[in-house]
């Protein structure tokens, strides 16, 4: 604690994207006073991006939930933890013994992966209620990695990153890192980064459907009609092979059933569809084979499309057949000081060991995709979901579908939330445990290390005391772990007494451990690294540059790499056919695609007055060829509509798109009734997920499609009142209500 009057510095790690930018912070007894890039992060180097300064205000945000909320016939009223504790455990447990345990669904977004306590003790949780209606953020977004991992390398992380520090050749498909500073490759300062590889004479080419961020900063920029990256990559590998460029390690099998895969694939034959000329493509391919060093990369908008996991395969496939798997400058896998797979803290991945009751769809690790959750919560018979989990994620917004989302959490018998805000999701929940905020709780990073473009390990005591009677969210998810089990035990007492569990005396011995003493045990492991060495050095510990270490670091049973694997080998065909069967776009259609701004984060971001401000940021981008095709003007509002819905907008007119080609961001919407965000609320902009579909998913394992989505423009007359969205707000949260003695919802 700062005494009045002083000054003190204190170092920490900005948790809100991967990037894991090392901060400096000048802190007075009144608190956080500046933020800074810290110039001896190892990682980071001194970079740091707007959203950071974002710490303090969301630590002071007037808007913020500090203590349970609990809903009721008059609103929201505060609880006491014990109170909200004991409800959420009784009502859990009353709807598991009345419908069984897939009643209970559970979604986890994307906060948890950045707090340590979620991960050590969140987890944990969420597993205690033993559904098979899980779901999260990965089939928003990364779920045909995590797969292609597992079946080409033998676990879900063992994702190859690209080494951006020494390459000659970085191709990039549907990124912005620029933005982003990286996903499944954590790479902050980026953009120095792509000038230290162009003064090496190194070179990037970007291939999407914008003229990006990134794109802005490459030597060459291609457009690609959205949704046709896997008729692209597949042509690549097609000219490699044809070429007789490939050469692939000796532990690599499978190359003769990848050259009969691709045979169709020929640049003549995926130019039109592409919008890439077939020379471009011949090229490309050759210039990647020929570089002293090249990576592929491949990130959310070549997942995000209906042949997601088939781009996944062939960017691992392109990676190794030119021989740049575990080369230094190509793709190498980390070494990180807590190794979540040498620790087993995440398990290697299963596929499609059950299927969803409503719609079929495979599980991935024990994770059902996210598209299919309003499906379960609103389709009547045994299974049904009638009780939500929802740890630190805004479904209502982040998935496919929104207004069926909201009108399906508004129906349920129980919610709990585990938020600081009352959100779009949130709004419904019977009962808001909020936690402690990132300036108030220790972090070391067990997710981003395992993604990053360079070894390095730290940890960082909380900046700030956290506040009297606030909680830790590990802190929470422990005591709701304890009294969970407790709830349960009780009810089955009768037939395990006198019977000790070995498994839950073990599992209640991890949920009383510190996340800090956990991260302690972990690293007894580690090479030289304790967690006493990381105190002192809050800088964070250089751990080197990514090194090679195949085969030594395949988890495949017989220690090779199989390039053809019979759950992709089908969509392969599809593709296939769907190329000899395919036209070129017909004139006048529109693809949607999404795009990110550096000062927004998925939608929980627009609350800060900081990042906000400026030029509006949620206007359609559209060419100018196709607004005067269709006779609307820069600054016009229009409807856009698709097969899920429509929204009206603001267009700006902007050759940064292809024609063809809109875009609307992502994390808009806030002007549904009952949200609590103050300055969100005034941020225009409605929610593209009310365009997308969620009865459409990748052919694989059931990712959701956000790009490439068909839509049409219609203009609106000034006498249409509504110029932000044509959704009718839901009103039905506050149809629901929870008894405070946690009984049947009126």
């Amino acid at each position: 604690m700062t005494s009045a009057g002083t000054t003190r510095t204190a170092h920490g790690t900005c948790t809100l994207c991967e990037a894991m930018c090392g901060l400096e912070y000048t802190v007075t007894d009144e608190g956080v006073q500046s933020v800074r890039g810290d110039k001896k992060d190892p990682l980071s180097r001194g970079h740091i991006c707007p959203k950071a300064t974002a710490l303090v205000d969301i630590l002071n945000d007037p808007d913020r939930v500090r203590r349970p909320l609990q809903r009721t016939e008059s609103g929201w009223r505060e609880i006491g933890w014990d109170e909200a504790v004991d409800l959420v455990a009784r009502r859990l447990s009353a709807i598991r013994d009345e419908h069984g345990a897939d009643a209970v669904g559970v979604y986890a977004g994307n906060p948890n992966v950045h707090s340590l306590g979620a991960m050590t003790h969140g987890i944990p949780f969420l597993s205690m209620l033993r559904t098979r209606n899980r779901y999260s953020a990965t089939s928003l977004d990364q779920l045909p990695h995590q797969l292609t991992n597992m079946l080409f390398y033998g676990h879900q992380l063992r994702q190859p990153i690209a080494d951006i520090d020494n390459t000659d050749f970085f191709l990039v498909l549907g990124a912005n890192p620029m933005a982003s500073n990286g996903s499944m490759m954590t790479v902050p300062d980026f953009g120095k980064r792509v000038k230290e590889l162009h003064a090496r004479g190194g070179r990037m080419v970007v291939i999407d459907p914008r003229r990006t961020e990134t794109a802005d900063v490459a030597d060459t920029h291609h457009f690609i009609r959205p949704g046709t990256d896997a008729h692209l990559l597949l042509a690549l590998v097609h000219v490699v092979l044809a070429d007789g460029a490939a050469t692939p390690a000796p532990y690599v099998d499978g190359v003769e059933g990848v050259t009969e895969a691709v045979a169709a694939f020929t640049p003549e034959a995926v130019a039109p569809l592409t919008g890439i000329d077939a020379d471009v493509i011949r090229t490309l391919a050759r210039d990647l084979a020929s570089a002293g060093s090249a990576a592929v990369y491949g990130r959310m908008g070549v997942s995000t499309q209906e042949f997601g996991t088939v781009c996944q395969w062939a960017v691992h496939v392109l990676n190794i057949l030119t021989g740049n798997l575990d080369r230094v400058g190509g793709v190498l896998f980390t070494d990180p000081a807590v190794d979540l797979i040498a620790n087993k803290i995440t398990g290697r991945g299963h596929f499609d060991k059950w299927r969803s009751r409503v719609r079929d769809l495979p599980e991935f690790s024990g994770e059902l995709p996210a598209s299919t959750l309003v499906d379960e919560m609103t389709t009547d018979g045994p299974g049904r979901v009638r009780a939500m989990v929802v740890a630190s994620g805004n479904p209502v917004l982040s998935m496919p579908g929104g207004p069926r989302l909201d009108d399906a959490f508004a129906g349920l018998d129980f919610m709990v939330s585990f938020d600081i805000y009352v959100n779009e999701t949130s709004r419904h929940a019977d009962i808001i445990l909020p936690s402690t905020v990132a300036l108030e709780r220790d972090h070391y990073d067990l997710i981003f290390s395992t993604f990053a473009v360079r070894n390095t390990a730290k940890f960082n005591p909380a900046v700030l005391p956290k506040e009297a009677d606030a909680r830790h969210d590990w802190e929470i998810f422990r005591d709701l772990s304890l009294r969970y089990a407790a709830v349960r035990r009780r009810g089955t007492r009768a037939r395990t007494l006198g019977r000790v569990n070995a498994a839950a005396v073990v599992r209640e011995v991890r949920t009383r451990l510190s996340p800090a003493r956990t991260v302690e045990l972990l690293l007894l492991r580690a090479r030289g690294v304790t967690l006493r060495t990381l105190r002192k050095n809050p800088h964070g510990t250089d751990l080197g540059p990514l090194r090679p270490g195949l085969p030594g670091k395949l988890l495949t049973r017989d220690r090779r790499i199989g390039l053809m694997h019979d759950v992709i080998t089908p969509d392969i065909d599809r593709l296939r056919s769907a190329l000899l069967a395919a036209t070129p776009s017909a004139d006048g259609e529109l693809l949607l695609i999404g795009r990110r701004h550096v000062r927004s984060n998925n939608s929980w971001m627009h609350n800060a007055p900081r990042l906000v401000k400026g030029k509006p940021r949620h206007g359609l981008l559209a060419h100018p060829a196709d607004l005067d095709r269709l006779g609307i003007a820069d600054g016009d509002t229009v409807e856009v509509v698709s097969a899920a819905g429509s929204v009206r907008i603001e267009v700006t007119a902007s050759d940064s798109v292809m024609p063809g080609v809109v875009s609307i961001p992502h994390g808009f919407g806030h002007d549904r009734d009952g949200v609590r965000l103050t300055v969100a609320r005034d941020v225009r902009g409605p929610s593209v997920n009310d365009l997308t579909d969620p009865d459409r998913v990748e052919g694989v394992a059931g990712n959701a499609v956000l790009n490439g989505v068909p839509v049409t423009l219609r203009l609106v007359g000034t006498d249409d009142q509504d110029t932000s969205s044509s959704r009718v707000p839901s009103t039905s949260s506050e149809r629901r209500v929870g008894s405070s003695t946690g009984g049947q919802m009126a």
